[in-house]
């Protein structure tokens, strides 16, 4: 279940409690007149089923509430009620499957800032797969993959292209470019100064049968890119955080990016083209499976996930929100 908490003017409460009342993914509908201080109005709460959520908020939305008021809507993580099961079994599919779209907007809006936390960790992330390449240390490896945060620009792009929108692209591809390019600025300068104190040397690269992988870029960097992006779109979907962890493992962006900047320390330059298709393959197949996985859900809730209205009380829904008043 989700809670939504809308501030509303005075003028538009009634068409408010109207929509929340009508829909049987709603229930617990409170009103609380003119508690509302700035801006100014009442403030209407209800629980809605995430499988509905999406009906009402875009009722909502309609009602020009993000101008004159305001709509905010957070997890549920125990609700005890009947009424609430009802809810729930009343609204399409299950709560797992539902896509709250406007709750993703925010989610990846977030990615597309370049803070300095994502900066400190893609860089620090870049800088163990680099310790891991020239150790040829897959628990090195793994554990860079786990730390990069490169996956949120990613899933950021695909909901772009799906939104067609092009500012939110245009955010994430340049969060996650600069921010690539900054950790392997930042890794290469730690890279020179190990070479200029002896801690490193070209033969260091020259053989390494764990950690190959990364230079060799081939069919199944892209197949693996594409079922990474898949599961990390439906873990972002579905709330799976947990899922995230095996994505990060599954793609070889960070570790190439650590490889790009030891193999132009230590003037292995076949090595830095290769790091760089590797880069870009499995960026490209994150964008791919995250575009078409996105549109698949979008089309499966827009056929499928449409509610069959249940009948309520008519004479409920007309006075509703004039008893509430």
């Amino acid at each position: 279940m989700l809670h939504v908490r809308v501030i509303t003017p005075a003028a538009q409460t009634d068409e408010v409690l109207r929509i929340a009342v009508a829909d049987p993914a709603v229930v617990n509908v409170i009103k609380l007149p003119g508690v509302a201080y700035d801006p100014e109005g009442d403030c209407v709460e209800f629980d809605v089923a995430r499988e509905g959520a999406n009906g009402v908020l875009a009722q909502l939305k309609e009602l020009g509430l993000k101008d004159t008021g305001g709509i905010s809507v957070e997890q549920i993580d125990l609700s005890i009620s009947t009424a609430a099961d009802g809810a729930s079994e009343a609204a399409p599919g299950h709560s797992e499957d539902a896509v709250v779209w406007e709750e993703l907007a925010a989610r990846v809006e977030s990615e597309t800032r370049m803070t300095w936390s994502y900066l400190v960790f893609l860089a620090l992330a870049v800088q163990i797969a680099a310790i891991g390449a020239l150790l040829d240390q897959p628990i090195l490896i793994i554990g860079a993959m786990v730390l990069g945060p490169d996956f949120g620009p990613v899933a950021a792009m695909c909901f772009g292209a799906l939104r067609r929108d092009l500012p939110v692209i245009g955010r994430a591809a340049r969060t996650l470019v600069v921010g690539f390019a900054v950790a392997i600025a930042i890794t290469l300068a730690c890279a020179f100064a190990s070479r200029l104190i002896g801690w490193i040397e070209p033969a260091m690269l020259d053989h390494r049968p764990l950690t190959s992988f990364i230079i060799h870029p081939d069919r199944w960097s892209f197949v693996v890119a594409v079922l990474a992006g898949v599961a990390g779109i439906l873990s972002m979907t579905a709330r799976k955080s947990s899922a995230l962890v095996g994505v990060f493992i599954s793609v070889t962006t960070v570790p190439a990016a650590g490889n790009i900047a030891v193999a132009i320390a230590l003037e292995h330059w076949s090595e830095v083209g290769a790091s760089l298709i590797q880069l870009g393959v499995n960026v490209a197949g994150m964008i791919v499976a995250g575009v078409l996985t996105l549109a698949l859900q979008r089309a499966l809730w827009t056929r499928f996930g449409k509610r069959v209205p249940v009948a309520r009380d008519t004479a409920r829904l007309e006075t509703e929100p004039q008893s509430l008043a």
